[in-house]
């Protein structure tokens, strides 16, 4: 009976999390009720929708909210590929021989982890920016770019470390010098390791984003900060901001968990 339990519960594991997580919303939306009826305050929901979308003679037509969104997902993909980019080559030269690699991938790293992201944004964008005649949203990418890439190296080095030494061995016995035995050999069976912790570190991009609405970038945030001056609806507003990060983040949560299972086959 207990070997049959342990075979039919991992069919049934994703809507257990959904139920999971629908019970949990379900809570979070009661508290919020009790709150807003202690507070008296006046729900106006159906002022919201404009701001995401209105059909006209012409058809759909994006609100101010989604072409925010638009202007997020833009800048978080694009630093999510560079701070990958940035992370594998610092931590390849963590590990590199060479000692002059390893100082400046140490120096970058100490520099990044040990200061806030909003201070780094600040500073690109009002020291380096105008000295490289760059605008509000290349700054915004460097920023994000070099501060989860610092966190990334991290992944990467960890992933490579976790290969056994016998797969270092036999690439050095068919002769790959050592940028093949990456490419081959290591970085395949790594990134299988790796994909959970880079998931998580995508999904704190993403929220870290939001900062560049303090450079006067038009992002998710900005937008919705901008209609609420304008309109007062300030939970209504949020709630569906912070809705419309979930769901960013859970769909790429989702694509991951996919993603692993297809390598976990092959």
């Amino acid at each position: 009976m207990r070997i049959h339990t342990t075979e039919i519960a991992p069919r049934y594991q994703f809507l257990y999390d959904v139920g999971r997580f629908l019970l949990l919303s379900g809570i979070l939306l009661y508290l919020v009720s009790l709150s807003a009826g202690k507070l008296n305050y006046n729900w106006q929901w159906y002022r919201v929708t404009p701001y995401l979308y209105s059909w006209d003679a012409q058809g759909f037509q994006p609100g101010p909210l989604l072409g925010g969104l638009l202007v997020t997902l833009w800048i978080s993909a694009v630093s999510l590929i560079i701070s990958c980019f940035l992370g594998l080559v610092t931590a390849l030269f963590r590990l590199s021989t060479s000692f002059t690699a390893r100082w400046i991938a140490r120096l970058y790293l100490e520099l990044i982890r040990n200061t806030p992201l909003l201070v780094q944004l600040f500073f690109i964008y009002f020291v380096i920016a105008p000295v490289l005649d760059i605008g509000r949203i290349p700054a915004a990418i460097i920023a994000l770019s070099l501060f989860e890439g610092a966190y990334a190296s991290e992944i990467f080095r960890a992933g490579i470390l976790s290969i056994e030494r016998g797969q270092w061995e036999a690439a050095e016995s068919l002769g790959l010098n050592r940028g093949l035995t990456y490419r081959l050999v290591i970085l395949p069976q790594a990134i299988k390791r790796m994909l959970p912790p880079l998931t998580s570190q995508a999904v704190s991009l993403i929220k870290d984003s939001a900062l560049v609405s303090t450079i006067a970038i038009y992002d998710l945030t900005m937008k919705a900060q901008e209609i609420i001056s304008e309109t007062y609806l300030v939970f209504e507003l949020w709630f569906v901001v912070a809705a419309i990060y979930l769901i960013i983040t859970a769909t790429l949560s989702i694509f991951i968990a996919l993603m692993e299972k297809r390598l976990a086959i092959q």
